[in-house]
């Protein structure tokens, strides 16, 4: 391909989805590999299923051989707009709540399982001392 690669746009390529008429985004080009789709070692339905998204993942996590990626550039009809390109979302866990839902300071919480006890074993101790000696 010269310096006048034809670019399109996202939108374009994603209609070309069917087994008659297939177009893939990889790196940036866009494939038109409808006559590939019967020659495919994965068949039809691995290309099928990458349209309408930037499949370069797809294609690096597959592991092809240098011959398929020099067989590449017969395919390759031109660029796409990245602009165009919807951006991907990475996933964000979300935020789990703090098991502490009325926000009581975890000092105070500690304090308090340390006073708690003292005190009933305070109470526990004059309570036996009061009834022993009377």
């Amino acid at each position: 391909m010269g310096g006048d690669a034809k670019v399109f746009a996202f939108e374009d390529v994603t209609v070309h989805n069917k087994s008659k008429d297939c177009w893939l985004i990889i790196n940036g080009k866009v494939y038109d590999v409808t006559k590939f789709m019967e020659d495919h070692p994965g068949g039809d339905e691995v290309l099928l299923s990458s349209t309408g998204q930037d499949a370069t993942d797809d294609f690096e996590d597959v592991g092809h051989s240098d011959s398929a990626r020099e067989m590449m550039a017969e395919y390759c009809i031109g660029d796409i707009d990245a602009s165009t390109v919807p951006k991907k979302t990475k996933y964000k866990t979300p935020q789990q709540p703090h098991y502490n839902q009325d926000k009581t300071s975890e000092f105070i919480i500690k304090i308090l399982q340390f006073l708690v006890p003292l005190a009933i074993l305070g109470v526990a101790f004059g309570i036996r001392l009061y009834t022993k000696s009377t």
